[in-house]
């Protein structure tokens, strides 16, 4: 076989080992823009003509979920991973030379450190943006306006009002835009939901989702690199130990590409990896963390394609001493305009489940209630007041697709391959959660979190997507922006 011949999947041999040397060897430092950087893999066509139905993606943010999602969209069929981004070169060898992904021959990814590299690429069909949450709506839009598809974590956005941006970018420049709540496409999930709007339950008045994910305390560091050597874990007492952020560690991050959009700031472990989730400037806390999938089924369930129109969130920050900002116990009610209650609950501290559930969502009706677990396998219905069982589902435990042991038989896959298959189609109407569904989830929390700030309860306009009468809560559905890393005002 001749060294330079193609592959079945139109790469050739010598320009997948260069792409690989030049990834995983090759961690160039000295970006123009930003100081410390990384560059692999020119940016130069490997389409192959005739594949017109083949998807090329990078990945943009390839940390915890974002690994995760390389790895579902690498084993997808017919679709190359052609560039991973992140702002930590640290990660790319590892992420490049991913041992569970060694047999898949479309998994050959070039690195770079600065997502406008990956926009610039017309290679690149499709982004998939795994980022903290403040970069969310702004790369999705940049992406849009470079022509690609986007695959976006939860939350959507980190304010209403970048959600309502993105609905409009994504409208604007007419491509596909997934929002990865994955119970859309979770067939138990599904049948619990159609089995309520086909009145299972009869008339459902209620929801209420829960978060009860008891987390230790993130304690708090000085600001500044890391001594060599010195030990760290995200949670105070916990022996799994994160990289030491010393200088030599950050000399590979482009720090200030990560704050972006958030206000200029010293470096602080405690405000990096993970654990941005618990500071305002970059997160939502856990109701906006792991709470958007249980908002986004609450919401589903109830067949709400509109906002609620009262609000009331309390709470709290109940741990012992540490940099948290965010609430670790949160209660929050929302009433829609005819009268439906939708209950959330988030709770950091030690706490009982309900319901059967500690992560999951629960639904009430004239007839009986429901519950959905937080994994999207199993789901049970009850009737009448001494609860008879009825219908539900209980999926199989994760594994291997015997007829194609390629491709897991994930419970996010569906999915990723919804988001595939949406943009082959040039349809974004086939998507399970495209980015108004998203909007309007996302809107959920951080109308929560609005209420939680302000101290009381609120009124809200959804057409408008403003507060009735209250201007500091209005201030909280956008927030300033650094010069450069704007949101547009106006899409154009």
């Amino acid at each position: 076989m001749a060294i330079d011949r193609e592959d079945q999947n139109g790469i050739s041999r010598r320009e997948f080992a260069s792409r690989i040397g030049a990834a995983a060897a090759g961690v160039v430092v000295g970006s123009e823009l930003f100081g410390a950087g990384v560059r692999a893999a020119p940016n130069v066509s490997r389409r192959i003509l005739g594949a017109n139905d083949r998807v090329v993606l990078a990945s943009i943010g390839i940390r915890g979920q974002g690994n995760a999602l390389k790895r579902g969209f690498a084993r997808l069929k017919n679709v190359e991973h052609k560039t991973l981004c992140d702002i930590d070169a640290n990660l790319a060898p590892e992420r490049i030379n991913d041992p569970k992904l060694k047999d898949v021959p479309t998994f050959k990814p070039g690195f770079v450190q600065d997502l406008r590299r990956v926009l610039d690429d017309k290679d690149i069909d499709a982004v998939v943006i795994a980022t903290p949450n403040h970069w969310h709506a702004l790369a999705t839009i940049w992406a849009l306006q470079a022509g690609k598809h986007v695959y976006v974590e939860k939350p959507a956005s980190h304010t209403v009002w970048e959600g309502r941006k993105m609905v409009e970018a994504g409208a604007r420049y007419d491509k596909v835009v997934q929002v990865g709540t994955m119970n859309r496409s979770r067939p138990p999930v599904r049948d619990a939901i159609r089995f309520l709007h086909e009145g299972g339950i009869g008339h459902v008045y209620m929801a209420r989702g829960l978060c009860f994910k008891p987390r230790p305390p993130i304690g708090k560091y000085p600001d500044g690199p890391m001594a060599p050597g010195e030990k760290y874990s995200l949670t105070v007492g916990s022996t799994t130990y994160e990289p030491t952020y010393d200088e030599q560690y950050l000399s590979k991050v482009d720090y200030d590409l990560w704050l972006g959009p958030a206000p200029k700031r010293p470096f602080n472990r405690n405000r990096f990896h993970y654990n941005w989730h618990w500071h305002w400037d970059y997160g939502n806390g856990d109701t906006g963390n792991q709470g958007p999938h249980q908002f986004d089924v609450a919401r589903w369930g109830l067949n709400k394609q509109e906002h609620p129109v009262r609000i009331r969130s309390a709470g709290g920050y109940f741990g012992p001493e540490s940099s948290q900002e965010t609430p670790d116990v949160q209660t929050t009610l929302y009433e829609y305009a005819d009268g439906t209650v939708l209950e959330f609950a988030t709770r950091g501290q030690p706490t009982n489940d309900e319901g059967t559930q500690r992560i999951g969502n629960l639904f009430y009706g004239t007839k009986g209630w429901l519950w959905v677990d937080g994994d999207g396998r199993t789901w049970q219905s009850y009737f009448g007041y001494k609860n008879e069982k009825g219908p539900g589902a209980d999926s199989p435990p994760e594994g291997e697709n015997e007829s194609d042991p390629m491709m897991p038989t994930s419970i996010e896959y569906p999915h990723y391959q919804n988001f595939i298959d949406a943009i082959r189609a040039g349809d974004p109407k086939l998507l399970a959660c495209d980015i108004m569904e998203g909007h309007l989830s996302s809107t959920l929390p951080h109308l929560a979190n609005i209420s939680y700030l302000v101290g009381r309860a609120l009124v809200f306009n959804g057409k408008a997507e403003t507060f009735v009468d209250d201007k500091k809560a209005d201030q909280l559905l956008t927030r300033e922006y650094r010069k450069g890393f704007e949101i547009p005002k106006s899409i154009s």
